[in-house]
């Protein structure tokens, strides 16, 4: 096998490991949308107003201390079932949604 080679499949596996490893933002955003419409009876009128209560900071701060479901559920409690009952890759990917579009992070172009 020649060097070339090798740093060519090493590119590609690192690559298809990162995208597989990651979470993502648009499938967060894709979750509130389908699952999180009950938060509308909380105050929320789409998930941009429920990522800006926090900021980037604040968001990693409960991430750290295992309390994001538990703060989604006090902000949202119409929508309890949907947080207590999300599944691991759900938590990462509505967590880098409500980390992206956070009050000093990116401006949302829709809900």
């Amino acid at each position: 096998m020649t060097k070339k080679s090798f740093l060519l499949i090493t590119f590609i596996v690192s690559l298809l490991m990162t995208t597989t490893v990651s979470a993502d933002a648009k499938k967060g955003q894709k979750y509130y949308l389908k699952k999180l419409k009950a938060c509308k009876k909380d105050g929320f009128e789409n998930g941009a107003f429920f990522a800006l209560k926090h900021s980037r900071e604040e968001w990693e701060q409960l991430k750290s201390d295992n309390e994001l479901v538990t703060k989604w559920t006090t902000m949202c409690p119409s929508a309890e079932k949907r947080f207590t009952n999300m599944k691991e890759r759900e938590i990462k990917n509505f967590y880098d949604f409500v980390w992206k579009y956070a009050s000093d992070g990116d401006i949302p172009s829709c809900g």
